[in-house]
């Protein structure tokens, strides 16, 4: 291991964002993986056009509100089902892998933290339901800077929370424009590609890409 400070993107690497709506599956029909793909997409890029505009709302504003347009977006899916979707959302799984490789790093005597969009309530609630509380040495979310990644302010927290210089910190994320972010800012940086996507951000590059958060410990590369 050659960071003892790790820090971890929330959605989509440590938590499944697509588990709230496939708890539902059968209730919504057919086209659930659409609905949640253009839930994700959506609330994505609420959070870039907030922070262009400088009108900040928390990151379960944007949750509420991105569901609602992927509603509109597949009329198949029944709208009576918004609130048990909103729900899961707060009680989201985690990857099978994260627990152990958390814990493994904590033993080793590393220092971890998640860095997230999350509003406070969202990450606590997810953290405890996949009870990584006792590994977790902080939770950083982009709520008391008021912007959202990738704006600099928001890895800052971690560098100034915790008295380290960038390159001190490995970084993990399965969002490769938030990892190309993180290398801009000067984190050593990891993707976590899970689906085997394209890289983008050519000058941007992350430091490690790896398949799952195993590779941590293992140090495999892709």
């Amino acid at each position: 291991m050659h960071h003892t400070a790790f820090v971890f993107d929330a959605y989509g690497t440590l938590f499944d964002v697509h588990a709230a709506v496939r708890r539902h599956a059968a209730a919504i029909g057919p086209d659930g993986q659409l609905l949640s793909e253009i839930w994700r997409a959506k609330q994505l890029e609420y959070s870039w056009v907030r922070s262009l505009m400088g009108a900040y709302v928390d990151f379960w504003q944007l949750t509420e509100q991105s569901l609602d347009f992927a509603f509109r977006k597949v009329p198949s899916a029944d709208t009576s089902l918004r609130q048990d979707l909103l729900d899961a959302y707060w009680h989201l799984d985690c990857y099978p892998e994260v627990p152990a490789v958390l814990r493994a790093l904590k033993a080793e005597g590393a220092r971890l933290a998640i860095l997230s969009n999350g509003s406070p309530a969202m990450l606590e609630a997810a953290v405890r339901s996949a009870a990584l509380d006792q590994v977790l040495d902080d939770i950083f979310s982009v709520d008391a800077v008021r912007r959202f990644k990738t704006d600099p302010a928001v890895y800052d927290m971690v560098t100034t929370g915790w008295r380290l210089y960038p390159h001190a910190v490995s970084f993990q994320s399965s969002n490769r424009w938030d990892v190309a972010g993180a290398t801009r800012f000067g984190f050593h940086t990891v993707w976590i590609n899970r689906t085997d996507q394209p890289d983008e951000y050519g000058d941007l590059k992350p430091s490690l890409i790896l398949r799952s958060l195993n590779g941590l410990l293992t140090d495999e590369r892709d």
